[in-house]
Order: structure tokens, then C-alpha cells, then sequence
């Protein structure tokens, strides 16, 4: 994506198939020379339904720089990186997930923007990314590989995973947001 500067911005996103199991809402505004990201979303994750808050601080080149998530079921984490690859999990080292520069929070569209925004695209290109991947409602961390294709750079990107198999085009707005995940999510107008 080109470097546009951001202003604020509001998103939301609904479950794909409009049920009360997915709603999210997200304020994106510039802050300390990058932007906060903070979110509120409902699910539900194998027939479990939760709550949970994020906020996210990304650098300048949307390099993740920390993350703060809490359930309403009371679950906390927070972690930070230097946005080179080293990372604190609630002050303590996680030397696993060295090497990750963007996060993967589970339940929301959102954590897609980072590498879509963070990396110089041309038709056809692809990037396998080692990234920190925060699964809901648990907020357990493991590192994984995904990887990004440009489609149309600025417009479309395949997301895979090849961990699981898992592959989806994913149409992207003027500024790199997720407009519409098949299957998973869809944007509200």
C-alpha cells in the first residue's frame, strides 16, 4: 500500500452471515507518530460467545509496537515488541515469538491491515510473514507463518494458512482495511 497518512477512522464488521455471533467496532486515530487502534467485539468461538476489548499501538510503518486485550470474562494480556521481532508478554521475555512483526488477533479483520499496509506490493508478489497469533477467548500466543498475495495491490490480497489449509481473498478499501472476509466477515456500511 502507498504510505497515505491516516485520520480517524471508524469501522465495523458483522459475522458473514449477519447472526448476533460476530459484531465489531473499531476507532483507528493517529497518535505519538502512529496510530492507536482500539476495538470492542462480540463472538462466539466453538459455540462459546465472549467479549473483547483491544488496543492496539502501531508504529509509523504499522509495525506492531504493543497490544492490550481483556475479555468480559476478566482474561488479560498485553504484550510488546521493540518492532524488530522481540517481544514481552506481561513483563516477561517470549523468546518464541522472535522474528514476529505483525499479531494476528483471531477474531477480528483488523490485525489483516497491518502487513497489507506495512509492505511494498506489485501485482503478484507474496510475503510469508512470521507473526504472533492471539487466539480468542483464550488469549493463548503462538507464533505462525501466513502468507499475503497481491491480487491487485491496493485492492485485493489472498490470505493463506498454511498451517491450516486456510485461504481467502480479501477486497481492501483505500486505506488497506478488510472490506468483506467470505465466509467470515462483512463490512457495515
Amino acid at each position: 500500500m502507498p504510505a497515505r497518512p491516516l485520520i480517524f477512522r471508524t469501522l465495523r464488521w458483522s459475522a458473514w452471515d449477519g447472526c448476533e455471533a460476530g459484531l465489531e467496532h473499531t476507532d483507528v486515530r493517529p497518535a505519538d507518530g502512529g496510530l492507536t487502534i482500539t476495538g470492542i467485539l462480540i463472538g462466539q468461538e466453538n459455540g462459546a460467545a465472549f467479549g473483547l476489548h483491544y488496543r492496539l499501538r502501531v508504529d509509523s510503518t504499522w509495525r506492531t509496537r504493543a497490544v492490550h486485550l481483556q475479555t468480559t470474562s476478566g482474561r488479560e494480556l498485553d504484550l510488546e515488541t521493540n518492532g524488530r521481532g522481540s517481544w514481552i508478554e506481561n513483563g516477561k521475555p517470549r523468546p518464541e515469538l522472535q522474528g514476529c512483526i505483525d499479531i494476528d488477533i483471531q477474531a477480528t479483520p483488523l490485525t489483516n491491515t497491518l502487513p497489507i499496509r506495512r509492505l511494498e506490493w506489485q501485482a503478484g508478489t507474496a510475503a510469508d510473514l512470521r507473526l504472533c497469533y492471539i487466539a480468542v477467548p483464550d488469549l493463548t500466543i503462538s507464533p505462525r507463518t501466513q502468507r499475503y498475495t497481491a491480487l491487485e495491490p491496493g485492492s485485493l490480497y489472498r490470505f493463506e494458512s498454511p498451517d491450516s489449509g486456510f485461504m481467502a481473498e480479501l477486497p481492501v478499501d483505500e486505506d488497506g482495511f478488510v472490506m468483506d472476509y467470505p465466509g467470515l466477515f462483512r463490512r457495515l456500511r
